[in-house]
């Protein structure tokens, strides 16, 4: 099971395996604060498409499709997807404020189309 949680949310022990799947490490957060299990920068999206979806609404659809074409290519999907299924519950960690338009919320929506999750 892969839940989503953002990183200034209430650590909870059912969390399983936390994710960090933002390319920048949070705001606020220290690096051996136990919220986070695993760093993987690598799944997140390009600096380039990140700073261009800019967390705007309206451009949700065309990032999710210019991300999910990022990670059909992602030389660490294999890695990552290797992470998820060694754990039977993991929490993807993300720092956007926005909870329904962020790279986690995609990266699940790609991960469920290709059957991972």
């Amino acid at each position: 099971m892969i839940k989503l949680k953002r990183v200034y949310d209430d650590f909870d022990i059912t969390d399983g395996l936390r994710i960090l799947v933002d390319r920048l490490w949070p705001r606020g957060i220290r690096r051996d604060s136990r919220n986070i299990d695993l760093w993987f920068k690598e799944i997140a999206p390009s600096d380039e498409l990140r700073k261009w979806f800019a967390h705007e609404p309206g451009k949700w659809m065309l990032f999710k499709k210019k991300y999910f074409k990022e990670l059909e290519s992602n030389k660490s999907l294999g890695k990552f997807l290797d992470i998820i299924k060694a754990n039977s519950n993991v929490t993807f960690i993300f720092s956007a404020k926005d909870r329904e338009h962020n790279n986690a919320v995609a990266l699940l929506d790609f991960l469920k189309k290709k059957g991972y999750a």
